[in-house]
C-alpha cells in the first residue's frame, strides 16, 4: 500500500510540476531564450520535474526509495510524453526497430537514448536523496 501511495505521489507531482510550472514558466521564458536555446531549457525542466517526482516518491517510501524509484521509471516507460516531457519510451523502441532496418535511424537513436538515460538519471538521483539517512557514527556512546 505504502509502495502504490509513493508512485502516486510521484505521478502527481511529476503532473503538477510538468503542467502547472513547467508549462507556463517555458511558455513565459520562450522568446527571452529564444529558438535556440528552447530545447535545452525544456530539458532542464524534465530534469527538475523528474528530480523532484523521483525525490517525493521516494520519500513517501524512505525504507524502500530505491526500489519505489525504480518503479516508478517503470511505470513511466508505458506511455509516451512527447509534448509534455521528453519521454517516449515506446518511441525510442521504435527507433532501435527502425534501426535494425536502416542505419539511418541509429543517430536519432543515441540522442534520444542518450536524453532518456539523463531523465532517468535525474528520477533516480531524487529518488537517492529521498531515501533514509544512516544514523551517523559517533565516538560518544
Amino acid at each position: 500500500m505504502k509502495l502504490l501511495r509513493a508512485i502516486l505521489a510521484g505521478w502527481a507531482t511529476l503532473l503538477g510540476m510538468a503542467f502547472l510550472i513547467e508549462r507556463p514558466v517555458l511558455d513565459w521564458t520562450a522568446p527571452l531564450f529564444g529558438a535556440v536555446w528552447i530545447a535545452t531549457v525544456a530539458l532542464a525542466f524534465d530534469c527538475v520535474a523528474l528530480f523532484a517526482a523521483g525525490w517525493v516518491a521516494g520519500r513517501c517510501n524512505r525504507p524502500r526509495a530505491i526500489r519505489t524509484g525504480l518503479l516508478f521509471a517503470a511505470t513511466l516507460c508505458c506511455w509516451d510524453f512527447t509534448g509534455m516531457l521528453a519521454l517516449n519510451f515506446p518511441g525510442l523502441i521504435g527507433l532501435l526497430w527502425n534501426s535494425f532496418h536502416d542505419s539511418g535511424y541509429l543517430d536519432a537513436l543515441l540522442m534520444s537514448g542518450e536524453t532518456h538515460v539523463f531523465l532517468f538519471g535525474c528520477l533516480m538521483g531524487g529518488a537517492a536523496l529521498g531515501r533514509e539517512r544512516e544514523k551517523p557514527v559517533s565516538i560518544v556512546s
